[in-house]
């Protein structure tokens, strides 16, 4: 099993998070932010990865830094679970739709991080507790932390629950397809991915 676990205490966040990538999609999240909440279960059930994650943020003052935090962990803690990356198979693209919105992500699990985000219609716009906005900034940090190389597009949509949605719902069946074991060998011609 492909598991990993860190914590994180600044003066703005106090994270504690644990991740298998050959899991279930079981999972526990608690991040004071409903709406992030709701996202993050949808990464654990459509991924099938175990997530526990707990985290008292100063969403006092807006949600920015409890969003990019956890993505700075969960990063980590994907780049931790896959080790060497023996076997993986690397690559993976899916697009996913949520109504009228549809969404594709590409992922190389290259160990470079490269981030691409092209979603524009997510720029100020707001649910009850979460910016929109932090979507992007959410995505940049577990791409830069995890060592991914990692492409977002929206390509349209309407609804800004079903935009978000199914941005975070490709995440994770393209992340799901690209730590697939498929193999016994690093996926390089280089012979490592760093």
């Amino acid at each position: 099993m492909r598991t990993a676990g860190q914590n994180r205490k600044t003066n703005e966040t106090d994270i504690a998070l644990e991740l298998c990538l050959d899991g279930t999609g079981s999972h526990s999240i608690d991040t004071g932010i409903g709406f992030f909440d709701h996202m993050l279960t949808l990464f654990a059930v459509h991924g099938n990865f175990d997530l526990r994650l707990k985290c008292t943020g100063d969403i006092n003052v807006d949600g920015h830094h409890t969003v990019e935090d956890i993505g700075i962990i969960l990063g980590r803690c994907i780049a931790a679970a896959l080790g060497d990356k023996k076997g993986i198979q690397r690559y993976a693209a899916v697009s996913i739709p949520m109504d009228e919105s549809l969404a594709s992500v590409c992922i190389d699990v290259s160990g470079r991080p490269y981030f691409v985000y092209n979603a524009p219609r997510l720029s100020n716009a707001f649910s009850s507790d979460f910016d929109y906005q932090l979507v992007e900034e959410f995505f940049r940090a577990v791409a830069t932390n995890g060592g991914l190389t990692l492409h977002i597009n929206l390509l349209y949509g309407g609804n800004y629950h079903h935009m978000a949605e199914s941005i975070f719902k490709a995440f994770a069946r393209a992340l799901k397809e690209a730590v697939k074991i498929v193999g016994d060998s690093i996926p390089s011609s280089k012979g490592v991915l760093d």
